[in-house]
């Protein structure tokens, strides 16, 4: 992992801050452009507030950054995000063949990119990218913990 997938993780935690400030589950998206370093798309939780059981930080980020493109193949981004992608968005992430993943904290109930399953390295389809996970994985799951901690303690 580089120096710009620190700074660009830096920058999903703090989407995830703005997730967590709106009562979301506090994940934040960023993808850039691997060669240049630019930001393409960004993205944080936003299923509760848009009613949306879609609207992942990833997928978000992955509109955008599509958008920003003008091509749904993003085979030339990086898409860093603070937890470990779920089957819907690790299979968002083949589907528009992102180049490379990195991720913060896993996530032993849902992660599809080495928790529960692989599908993002699944040989049978027709993109793999080799997840990176671990960077700034305390950082990323002491946000989950304390979000979820805070709900407990409101009885929610």
């Amino acid at each position: 992992m580089s120096a710009h997938d620190l700074d660009m993780m830096r920058r999903a935690l703090q989407l995830a801050d703005q997730a967590g400030a709106i009562g979301e589950v506090p994940v934040g998206c960023v993808v850039y452009h691997t060669a240049s370093g630019r930001v393409l798309g960004e993205g944080f939780n936003r299923r509760e507030c848009d009613h949306d059981p879609l609207a992942h930080a990833e997928i978000l980020a992955i509109h955008a950054a599509a958008r920003a493109l003008g091509d749904w193949r993003l085979n030339e981004c990086t898409l860093v995000v603070t937890l470990e992608p779920c089957p819907m968005c690790a299979g968002a992430i083949v589907n528009a063949r992102v180049g490379r993943l990195v991720f913060g904290a896993p996530d032993p109930k849902a992660g599809a990119c080495g928790s529960l399953m692989r599908l993002t390295e699944d040989p049978r389809l027709n993109h793999r990218v080799t997840p990176e996970g671990g960077l700034l994985a305390e950082e990323c799951a002491a946000k989950l913990r304390e979000f979820f901690r805070s709900l407990r303690e409101r009885g929610r």
